[in-house]
């Protein structure tokens, strides 16, 4: 499976971006994607989750009410649609596919994209 991310840039406070994420290979086995950031001097952190059978969608609580995740099985993307952006939002963004489950899991990761929100 490869992913390719794109969409990041720099926006103002209280803007909006959509990230894309398209997926390419094998991508009948994927079970849940989801998005990631990661701040400078930060750990990477779980965003947004997206399971593809039932298309169930999770959010960390920094980000409820704000941002949601979407994906469009034809074109094999998953979109991040960010609003009401804030400075504290800046970070890049991974998109990742989880494909099995634990013992025989398997992540893959994009190269991420950069996102940073002005003041």
């Amino acid at each position: 499976v490869q992913l390719v991310e794109s969409g990041g840039g720099l926006v103002q406070a209280g803007g909006s971006l959509r990230l894309s994420c398209t997926a390419s290979g094998s991508t009948e086995y994927i079970d849940v994607m989801r998005w990631y950031r990661q701040a400078p001097s930060k750990q990477r952190e779980l965003v947004a989750s997206i399971i593809i059978g039932g298309g169930d969608t999770n959010y960390a609580d920094s980000v409820k009410g704000r941002f949601t995740v979407s994906r469009d099985h034809v074109k094999n993307t998953m979109y991040l649609q960010m609003n009401s952006l804030e400075p504290e939002d800046t970070a890049v963004y991974y998109c990742n596919a989880q494909v099995g489950k634990i013992p025989k899991r398997f992540d893959y990761w994009g190269q991420g994209t950069q996102v940073t929100v002005s003041s």
